[in-house]
């Protein structure tokens, strides 16, 4: 059976269950959104508790260990951020590692850079080629992790704002 076949197969199924077939849009969505206020309220808690980059990783449950910063913290804005070069905890997706640098400059993030994020197939290098400058966009327009995931790239928005979020924290924590 063809794909169309199968769409149909399964479009079916859920009509005759009474699903409507929305769901498989929404659904998804919806996850984004939950884990996004879970991010939030953990980020939001950490920095309370404990103010110090090292609860950063604790708030990122996929998170391994290798995060640095340099730079000076010599101004900030109403951002609370410090300038300076901070580079994120490497995140672990089922896709690959992704970890970001930035640059925090008059205390708003200036650069962001992609160190690393999966490139193991063409297929990676294809969505991944279109979503990290997106992503890259984004950061630099919301000033925080804050941002729009690129359909087909799921687990590298997940590496992404998760390395990004971690750079974020150094550098509110390094004041």
């Amino acid at each position: 059976m063809n794909r169309i076949g199968r769409v149909s197969v399964v479009v079916a199924s859920m009509a005759a269950l009474g699903l409507d077939v929305a769901a498989l849009v929404f659904i998804p969505q919806m996850r984004i959104q939950q884990s996004r206020a879970l991010l939030a309220q953990a980020t939001t808690a950490a920095a309370a508790s404990s103010g110090s980059a090292s609860a950063s990783s604790s708030s990122a449950p996929s998170s391994s260990s290798s995060s640095s910063s340099s730079g000076s913290s010599s101004s900030s804005s109403s951002t609370g951020l410090q300038d300076g070069t901070y580079t994120g905890s490497t995140t672990v997706t089922s896709r690959g590692d992704v970890q970001v640098r930035i640059t925090v400059s008059g205390g708003s993030i200036t650069a962001v850079d992609a160190l690393q994020y999966p490139q193991e197939n063409p297929t990676a290098v294809s969505i991944n080629g279109q979503a990290i400058p997106i992503y890259i966009k984004e950061a630099l327009a919301a000033q925080s992790s804050e941002i729009q995931l690129v359909s087909g790239a799921t687990e590298t928005y997940s590496g992404f704002t998760g390395s990004l979020q971690s750079a974020i924290l150094q550098a509110k924590a390094k004041g």
